[in-house]
């Protein structure tokens, strides 16, 4: 027997058994459907992709949603909810959307129809603006929004385009035609969630895809890339993502779009404005960018232009559109088109602008800014969606609502009526569309459910549009649809066109020339290398506190005479003390030796405990995201392993467990990074804390004194037991345990093998100085590779350690001072060359 469900409509529904047609069994509500209304062609396109899945599943739809899930955390898809402190895991399901050819003919040539008729709009509001001067457009619309940038009238973008990327929200009525929501000029958000959708799926489905004709998205994204970089002066431009930082909703895709794009992601602090140019801070000092495809909003991007407050703008972004050697998509004020209110004067917008009817048609909008339209907003309220005109917060709304009159308790009703008598203006009335359902896996087992597909315009390099074959699709967890935005308990699907028996495609990827072969990667940001630098920096100190964990519960039970006891107590005293100094156990509270260690693997509120290291590991590859290969990502994402704290054989193989997947999440960097700029600030900052635990445990091991316990323990941190024993045949004695923890230079994890480690990479990297002399970090350096080479083990007492100990830390200190972001600083007088 088949499990029975329910649709939306309360009908009987059950689930496929397996080789059955799952789709057999699906009803559709009444009201149109996707499916059920597509033609036979389609239909069988829809079955073939629905048989896949369950055969994919042996007849389980729910173990496909899993699989694809496992392969969404691998491609480390992601978002964020407002007010959510932690990225979500991207719900994608594994049903995608289907659309004939013929049928997206008609959207794209009503997607670009549009996109024409605001770059045209967008060209007239801040050049002559005679559509508002003949009547055809209010001027309230373009003045009263709060995305209108009145610095932005008379300044025309390179290459003459405001809008380089455009997106717009769509949905299917019950009678089958496409009507438009909203459009999007600001920030094209989705476009990079429509394309890791594409990736996740075709991974889970293998060729399923492939076999019912879907189109490939690369055209888009090449036309896309090529077309930001047609509008920059130079013949090679270097094109950044500005971002507002890894705590924006849509961070994870900005970071999968600048990889996938090779652009850089850049905040507003690596870049700086000098004479009228944009530069990003480099490791090799200022260097120009010639274009960004910016995802901040206009009032952000410059404090000195327009929002004084901001603090994830450029100061003096402004002034580098003004000298006209700065391409920005899109280009800053366009999001004045986006008022919800511009969906009234549309069609005869249309007409002034193009000459013909609009092809995609809006969802009915009256502006409540003129009497009549306010007066039938107001004698049908029950019937009407009521929203923010301008997207921002009024009286009786806040900017994302949608809210339908008949829903609105007579206090809400009463305030907003109240707020359309003082400020009509910011008020529009919309009718209630009804949405077509699709074909979605909840619960194992098909059911319909209301969906709105974002679609993507790019313009090209020849400025000609290019729609993404596809789109991002929403699909509701609620029986209604009425915001655009991704819900928590929503679900995206991918958006597939598929071709026709008969169909053909006629346009031909743009023509690309050959690139010069080059060796040398791009250009490392200073905020990227200081990222990297403490990525090496906390994956080696979750290691080491790892390996000093498991020395301790190795001495836990020693056995022995009453003499050995108390040396292994001494030992272990010295081992939880080091881990209280490291802050992975509490300090000033007496603890055995087991609950030191508990407290080192599990105790998240202590910030040098393993699971405080590893969630700082995460949080600092969250801004690598663009860096970070997908066997990286996964390696550092791999959580730690279930620990009983009353089990010493458990801690101790969780211990052993951190220490292999550190090594391997190191090694899995280092290659993937490849000897570049970005993998030696990685790897100085493994040897930098790997240098500075060795200090420190030395100091906290061997006080002057020690026994050949605290000798032993000392050599498991390096790894050098067994090299001792090959050395000497005896015993461990201080003099010979710290020279090899501190001055062989050959001991891979000892101090002086770090420090010429830190010293060849330093020799390797970009230099400022023209006139031949050695940068600080670079002669501090060598300073210290001087002094360790001139020591002798017998000297090693506790003032000189320290002093080792001071000179690490300035050389710490001078590589951050050199590399790092630092505040804009005047250009000094050493010979360093700046811009590049």
């Amino acid at each position: 027997m088949n499990e029975a469900g329910s649709n939306l409509q309360g009908e009987t529904l059950f689930g496929p058994d397996p080789g059955s047609d799952p789709l057999g069994w699906y009803r559709a509500p009444a009201g149109g459907d996707i499916f059920t209304a597509a033609r036979p062609d389609m239909a069988a396109q829809w079955h073939a992709v629905a048989s896949g899945l369950a055969s994919a599943g042996q007849g389980n739809l729910s173990q496909v949603q899993s699989y694809l899930d496992r392969n969404v955390e691998d491609l480390g898809l992601a978002f964020r909810v407002t007010g959510d402190d932690r990225e979500r895991p991207w719900p994608l399901a594994p049903m995608p959307i289907l659309i004939g050819a013929d049928e997206w003919q008609g959207i794209e040539a009503g997607l670009i129809q549009r996109a024409e008729i605001y770059e045209s709009l967008l060209a007239d509001i801040y050049g002559d603006q005679q559509t508002i001067a003949n009547g055809h457009l209010p001027a309230a619309l373009a003045s009263g929004s709060v995305n209108f940038a009145r610095r932005m009238v008379g300044l025309q973008p390179p290459g003459g385009y405001h809008l380089r990327v455009y997106a717009v929200d769509l949905v299917r009525d019950p009678a089958g035609d496409w009507r438009v929501l909203s459009d999007r000029a600001r920030l094209p958000i989705g476009v990079g969630y429509a394309l890791e959708n594409r990736l996740a799926l075709a991974r889970s489905t293998g060729s399923l895809l492939a076999s019912i004709g879907t189109r490939r998205l690369a055209e888009f994204f090449e036309a896309l890339r090529f077309g930001i970089a047609a509008d920059c002066t130079r013949s090679e431009p270097r094109i950044g993502l500005l971002t507002p930082g890894r705590f924006n909703q849509s961070y994870p895709e900005q970071a999968h779009l600048a990889r996938h794009l090779g652009f850089s992601l850049v905040e507003g602090r690596d870049l700086t404005v000098r004479d009228g140019r944009l530069y990003v801070r480099t490791i090799a000092g200022l260097k120009r960018i010639d274009g960004l495809w910016r995802w901040i909003n206009t009032a952000d991007i410059d404090p000195l232009a327009f929002d004084q407050h901001s603090q994830i703008g450029v100061a003096g972004l402004i002034d580098a559109c003004r000298h006209g050697d700065l391409s920005i998509a899109n280009w800053p004020g366009a999001g004045v088109v986006e008022s919800r209110a511009m969906a009234a004067f549309l069609p005869r917008l249309a007409q002034v602008l193009t000459g013909g009817p609009l092809i995609l048609p809006n969802v009915a909008t009256w502006w409540c800014g003129q009497q009549a339209e306010r007066e039938h907003a107001l004698a049908n309220f029950d019937r009407l969606v009521f929203a923010s005109s301008f997207r921002n917060d009024v009286a009786g709304l806040s900017g994302a609502d949608n809210r339908l009159g008949s829903d609105l308790n007579p206090e809400e009703r009463a305030a907003l009526v109240e707020g359309m008598r003082r400020r009509p203006m910011d008020y529009v009335a919309q009718e209630m569309v009804e949405t077509s359902t699709t074909p979605a896996v909840i619960n194992g087992r098909f059911e319909p459910r209301p969906f709105v597909l974002r679609a993507f315009l790019a313009r090209g390099p020849d400025g000609r549009w290019v729609a993404m074959p596809g789109g991002f699709g929403r699909v509701s967890s609620q029986p209604n649809l009425r915001s655009a935005l991704m819900g928590a308990e929503d679900i995206s699907a991918d958006v597939c066109i598929v071709e026709g028996q008969d169909s053909a495609r006629t346009v031909d990827p743009p023509a690309l020339s050959a690139p010069v072969v080059r060796r040398a990667a791009g250009l490392l940001p200073s905020q990227a290398a200081d990222n990297l630098f403490w990525l090496g920096r906390y994956g080696e100190r979750a290691q080491q506190t790892a390996r000093v964990v498991r020395t301790l519960l190795a001495n836990a039970d020693m056995p022995g005479d009453p003499a050995s006891q108390s040396d292994a107590e001494t030992t272990r005293r010295r081992l939880s003390q080091l881990l209280v100094n490291w802050g992975a156990a509490p300090a000033g509270k007496k603890q055995r030796s087991r609950q030191v260690a508990a407290s080192a693997l599990t105790a998240k509120d202590l910030n040098g405990s393993i699971p405080a290291l590893i969630g700082r590991l995460q949080e600092i590859a969250l801004l690598l995201r663009d860096r970070l290969t997908r066997d990286s990502w996964r390696a550092i994402h791999r959580l730690p392993p279930p620990i009983d704290v009353r089990d010493t054989e458990s801690m101790s193989e969780a211990c052993d467990m951190i220490v292999g997947v550190s090594a391997a999440m190191t090694h899995l960097l280092s290659d993937n990074l490849g000897r570049s700029a970005a993998w030696r600030f990685f790897d100085m900052g493994i040897a930098l804390e790997r240098g500075s635990l060795m200090l420190q445990s030395a100091q906290a091991i061997v006080p002057g004194s020690a026994s050949a316990e605290d000798l032993s323990a000392l050599l498991e941190m390096i790894d050098g037991t067994a090299l001792y024993r090959s050395r000497y045949l005896t015993i461990p004695f201080i003099a010979p345990v710290l020279d090899m923890a501190l001055l062989d230079p050959s001991e891979p994890r000892g101090l002086a093998y770090q420090v010429q480690r830190i010293l060849n990479h330093l020799s390797q990297l970009p230099v400022l100085r023209e006139d031949g002399m050695s940068e600080e970090p670079h002669r501090i350096a060598r300073l210290l590779d001087a002094r360790i080479a001139g020591l002798d083990a017998d000297e090693l007492d506790g003032p000189t350690i320290s002093s080792l100990r001071d000179d690490l830390g300035a050389l710490n200190a001078a590589i951050a001072r050199r590399y790092f972001l630092q505040p804009d600083l005047p250009v000094t007088r050493d010979g360093s060359a700046l811009l590049g």
